[in-house]
Parts: C-alpha cells; structure tokens; sequence
C-alpha cells in the first residue's frame, strides 16, 4: 500500500458523503437507493442504467430539462401556483433526481410505487393560464415535453461529459428504454428515438414563451445557495454547465449570453469534476 492510499480513501468518502447528502434527504431518513441487477425495470446491460448513472451528467441535463420544461407556460404554471419552489429548489430537484433513480435502479415494486404517487400527484395539479387556458399536470401533451426534455438533456449531458463516440443505435436505444417510464406515467406521445424527440421538440417549440415568471424561476433555479461550502464549486460549475448545454433557441428565449470566452473553461472544468465523482465511486 503505498502512502498516498489512505488519503486517497479518505478523499473518496468524503467525496462520496458530500454527494450522497446532496440527493438524498436526511431529515426525511432517505437512503441511497439500491441497484436491483435481477429485479429492476431496466437492467445493468441497459442504455439507461449506463446513462442514468453518472453524477455530474444528471445534475448537469437536470437542470437544463428544468430550463427548457419551464419554457411551455402551462409547465411553468404547474411550478408557479403548486410547487414551494421558491423556498425549496434544491428539494424538487432532489425530488426529481430521486423520481429518476428509483424507477431507473430501484425494484419493479419500488418504481411502481413511485410512478404511482407522481400519477397521483398530477391528478391534483390544475389551474388557469393567465390568457384563461385550462391546464393539467396530467395531460399526456405536456407529459411528454417533460419527458422529451429530460430524455434529450440527461443524454446530451452524458454524451458530451462522459461518451463524445455514443453510436446513434445507442442513443436510440436510450430513447426506446426509457419511453417506458414516459408509458407508465400517461405519456403521449412518446419519443422513441433521438429522431422522434427532436421531432417532437420541434412541434412544440410552437407552444413556447417566456414571461416575467418564467425568469423569475430561471432566476431562482440558477441563484439557489449551495447545501454546503463544499458543493458551492461544483454546483455553480454544473449550472453554468447546464446553460451551456441549452440548444441556441432556447438560450435565446431565457436571455442567456451566447456561448463566449468562458465556454471551454466551463466544460474542461465539468469534465474534471465528472472524472473525479466517478474515480470516488469507482470502489
């Protein structure tokens, strides 16, 4: 053993603590969840097991799927009049990365249960636009610009920060495992490869816009406190990260600066910390 091996386990449990109070709610007694090889819904020879497993790249895609879901006004009206978003972001996207997790690695009975209690959920989600429109949390249409805009943007992250080489077969793939999870939860339609979700953001793009609330939430996703001085760094280079991994129209709809002399550093400095998240978990 050389010296350096202590430090270096020591280095990896406290990596691995810092990111493991980040997704998982101690007051609230979770646990990480547990990978179910035999029993999950999905599998380790899954695309989704292989994207969905990466720290950096699901924080990074997370946050910008929240920023294109965020774009359709009757998304925005589902945060706006029923979520404590303003006092709680962190906790929803841990609420979502949680969502994420067990349905990708938990039980068959576990993500059931979860898909169940999101269905649930939605059933309560109702209101008016402020031009009069009646919107649903459970209507299939907008279902599934929250599920393309996750699929597209935790893949996008993967393959920018992790696999650069992803064969598009593999990427359809992804596509077509994961419309499951997008069935399950009343979805339609439902994407099942990367054509098909970039055909379906391109028909709804029609029903985008952005008002003073929509910056307002921007604002709040992309100002929110670190949960500790530790993760100050790497939460302020993942969400200058997920900026970046916008598509332009979509930076141009929030009012977000073109991609400038920072962008290589933001990138080159996602990578390290995507590297060094997987060599702490790597046992």
């Amino acid at each position: 053993m050389t010296p350096a091996a202590p430090v270096a386990r020591s280095l990896k449990r406290a990596l691995i603590g810092q990111v493991r109070a980040v997704f998982n709610d101690s007051a609230k007694g979770e646990k990480p969840i547990q990978r179910q090889p035999e029993a999950s819904l999905f599998g380790p020879g899954s695309v989704v097991w292989r994207v969905h497993g990466d720290v950096t790249t699901m924080m990074v895609g997370g946050v910008a799927a929240l920023l294109l879901q965020m774009l359709h006004p009757a998304v925005l009206a589902g945060v706006w009049d029923h979520s404590s978003f303003r006092g709680d972001m962190i906790g929803r996207l841990r609420r979502t990365a949680r969502f994420i997790a067990v349905t990708s690695y938990g039980s068959d009975e576990e993500a059931e249960a979860a898909i169940a209690k999101v269905r649930e959920v939605h059933t309560r989600v109702k209101g008016i636009l402020p031009d009069g429109t009646p919107y649903a949390a459970d209507d299939p249409r907008l279902l599934a610009w929250v599920h393309v805009t996750e699929a597209v943007s935790f893949l996008d992250a993967w393959i920018r920060y992790a696999e650069p080489g992803m064969a598009m077969a593999e990427q359809d793939r992804y596509f077509a495992e994961f419309a499951r999870i997008a069935e399950a939860l009343g979805t339609d339609p439902v994407p099942r490869s990367r054509g098909e979700a970039d055909a379906l953001i391109a028909t709804m793009r029609r029903e985008l816009a952005v008002d003073a609330r929509t910056r307002e939430v921007a604002r709040l996703v992309l100002s929110q406190p670190a949960p500790n001085l530790a993760m100050k760094p790497f939460q302020a280079m993942t969400f200058e990260a997920a900026v970046d991994l916008l598509p332009d129209w979509a930076r141009r709809m929030h009012g977000f600066p073109r991609p400038g002399l920072s962008t290589p550093l933001v990138r080159l400095g996602t990578g390290g910390i995507a590297r060094t998240i997987r060599w702490a978990f790597r046992g």
